[in-house]
């Protein structure tokens, strides 16, 4: 047997430590880091995701494939009904990518200046990517948090950020680009 442990109020001694550092974490009382979580999923032609927009809000993102159509819906906590929506055709962004388009979509965190706009954008930036083209474009939304305080509905259009190619191979089901003829 351990010597340090040889008798029971050793043991005693541990276990109230133990219960003590337990207890704190349960009651919030030890430091702790909040965890941030978005969700992402896609079917064949449809994408989904989630992303925080401001403080205890957050968006829902969709994108259709077919047509390029992105949208996000933001629910207002204190009615629990969507009353902001924003929207936006990608297909452009992209070099026009057509109803075969494959995308991708994830959301990340992000905190950019508010500037000298009515608007902030939101804490979150949603990436596309473009699997015939092989790029990548950032986008995010205007947000008004104080519209959202007055349930004041807003409407309006995602911002786009940038657009890159990250893929520089050429792809064999994917004709030529005009100036590699």
């Amino acid at each position: 047997m351990n010597r340090h442990f040889a008798s029971r109020s050793a043991y005693v001694g541990l276990g109230l430590v133990l219960g003590l550092v337990i207890g704190l974490n349960l009651e919030g009382f030890w430091p702790s880091m909040p965890l941030h979580a978005s969700a992402t999923h896609g079917i064949e032609k449809f994408a989904i995701a989630t992303g925080t927009v401001d403080s205890g809000v957050e968006a829902l993102y969709f994108l259709d494939f077919l047509t390029g159509d992105m949208r996000a819906a933001v629910i207002n906590p204190k009615t629990g009904k969507f009353n902001s929506f924003f929207t936006r055709n990608i297909a452009s962004d992209f070099g026009g990518a057509g109803r075969n388009s494959g995308y991708l979509m994830v959301t990340g965190s992000v905190n950019m200046p508010r500037g000298a706009n009515s608007y902030q954008f939101a804490e979150s930036i949603v990436y596309v990517a473009e699997a015939g083209t092989g790029q990548v474009a950032a986008y995010t939304i205007p947000w008004n948090s104080s519209m959202q305080a007055a349930n004041k509905p807003q409407r309006g259009e995602f911002q786009p950020l940038d657009v890159q190619q990250f893929r520089t191979a050429f792809v064999r089901d994917q004709p030529k680009p005009a100036d590699q003829k």
